[in-house]
């Protein structure tokens, strides 16, 4: 897996405000999407009422979960390294619980107890909230495993504890499941069904946060673009509801209105967006009010008509192409960003330079790219031979990546001699002496810290940049403050 900026592979053992009464010790790892950072946010509010602390010392602790990632072969193979050091620290500490939470543990079921010997507890996504039960069978000498599929499950009456928060910005759940199919993705079947939270629980999570000082927060959503709510249920079951539930339903686009007007003064991002159900009405949205980020992350997966169909992605490359002169139309200055798989089955030279090309067209801000693997279960496994060879699927991703750092080094120039506003997030990892924070367009800038702190909003003008970074100086407070 190549990534420009972000690091979504990148593992983190997360740590909250201990309570004094609560004896017992947490650790808690997480793999892939931020979906799951915001999962292990649920799982640590859980388990505190349970009498657990979190700790960054694995040595330490009674209980590990780790939380897990299925959607590359690469991300279940670091789990499987991550075990490797569980069970050294586990014959030390016999006493301490391994459970596997998320999609690996969804994919892979009670077959994990017997691939991984050290494994307690295996969870699934909708099942955290039976953890407590599954901890006392597995205190009682037994496995357990809970990884049934929820249909109304959407966590929305916990209230997520801020595992690695900076107290800046902080991740929302708003939809859970997927019901697009793509052929090569797991997430249908890790994660079930689409259904969306109560919108007045996503507010009330929003102005929770606001009293608390966060700035900024995202929300979260395999499909984001998908929300409905239309009083419970899930989506495919929307047009047997009821004239009114229909009347008063709310979309995406009106859930960024209540967001937005809720709070004003805070930053809203939201991720991730599906190009067959982003509509106009949820970019009017993002340009009436200024609070929302101009950024959307858009994954395109291919830029070959043949490849997209064979994906099961349902939109064309010249939809696509409609949907980013629409964006750039109403929000000129929007970062975008990707998704790109290269190596599909059955993918020629012609349709990798169809991919080359709508790169060019969008000159993307930044994205992850990746060489296809092949995921059991996906309809893609089962219908499609992976044949197209190791050299040439990493000759043509080698050419993808290369074609985005000349993109966004392309995209990062346009701001230089420009003033932007930036949310001071935390200290640059290259110098102390400089604040890091990201501009609306979710691009990094860095800047010399000053009297500035973290939190607030700050005007800078960049003088210089990286493919990934803006070198900027700053120049005072936003109004935003």
């Amino acid at each position: 897996m190549e990534k420009i900026i972000d690091e979504k592979q990148q593992g983190n053992s997360l740590v909250i405000e201990p309570k004094t009464e609560n004896k017992r010790k947490l650790f808690i790892e997480s793999y892939g999407c931020q979906m799951n950072f915001s999962d292990s946010e649920i799982v640590a509010s859980i388990l505190s009422k349970e009498g657990y602390n979190t700790t960054q010392k694995l040595e330490e602790a009674d209980l590990v979960l780790v939380n897990t990632c299925s959607i590359r072969e690469k991300a279940e193979l670091t789990v499987r390294k991550r075990l490797e050091k569980y069970n050294a620290v586990k014959r030390i500490n016999p006493k301490m619980k391994v459970g596997v939470l998320g999609c690996m543990a969804e994919r892979l079921k009670s077959k994990f107890l017997e691939e991984e010997k050290i494994v307690d507890l295996v969870v699934g996504p909708d099942a955290y909230k039976d953890l407590p039960n599954l901890i006392s069978e597995v205190e009682e000498g037994r496995n357990a495993v809970n990884v049934i599929l929820s249909k109304e499950e959407t966590y929305g009456d916990v209230s997520p504890v801020r595992l690695q928060s900076n107290g800046v910005s902080a991740f929302v759940s708003i939809t859970r499941g997927c019901d697009n199919m793509c052929t090569f993705c797991v997430v249908p079947f890790t994660r079930g069904r689409e259904r969306s939270r109560d919108p007045q629980s996503i507010i009330k999570e929003v102005n929770d946060l606001a009293e608390k000082g966060f700035k900024e927060i995202t929300l979260l959503g395999q499909n984001v673009d998908s929300y409905l709510w239309y009083g419970g249920g899930m989506k495919k079951d929307f047009e047997k509801a009821s004239p009114m539930q229909k009347a008063t339903a709310t979309d995406f686009a009106t859930l960024l209105k209540l967001v937005a007007e809720a709070q004003p003064k805070m930053r809203v991002r939201f991720s991730t967006s599906n190009p067959q159900d982003m509509t106009l009405d949820a970019i009017e949205m993002m340009e009436k009010y200024p609070n929302i980020c101009n950024s959307i992350h858009l994954p395109v997966q291919s830029g070959s008509d043949r490849m997209l169909q064979k994906m099961n992605r349902l939109h064309t490359r010249e939809e696509y192409f409609n949907l980013i002169d629409n964006i750039r139309k109403l929000i000129p200055d929007c970062g975008i960003s990707h998704d790109l798989i290269t190596g599909f089955p059955t993918e020629t030279e012609e349709d990798h330079q169809d991919t080359i090309s709508l790169m060019k067209y969008v000159k993307y801000h930044f994205g992850f790219m990746f060489a296809y693997s092949e995921r059991p279960g996906t309809m893609a496994a089962r219908k499609f031979e992976d044949d197209i060879p190791a050299e040439i699927k990493q000759r043509r991703l080698a050419e993808i990546v290369a074609l985005q750092r000349e993109h966004s080094q392309y995209r990062t120039q346009q701001y230089i001699g420009k003033t932007v506003e930036v949310l001071i997030e935390k200290s640059s990892k290259k110098s102390d002496a400089h604040w890091s924070g990201r501009t609306s367009q979710n691009t990094v800038a860095v800047f010399p810290k000053e009297n500035y702190k973290v939190g607030e909003f700050v005007n800078v003008k960049v003088k210089d940049c990286t493919s990934a970074t803006l070198i900027c100086d700053p120049i005072g407070y936003s109004d935003n403050n």
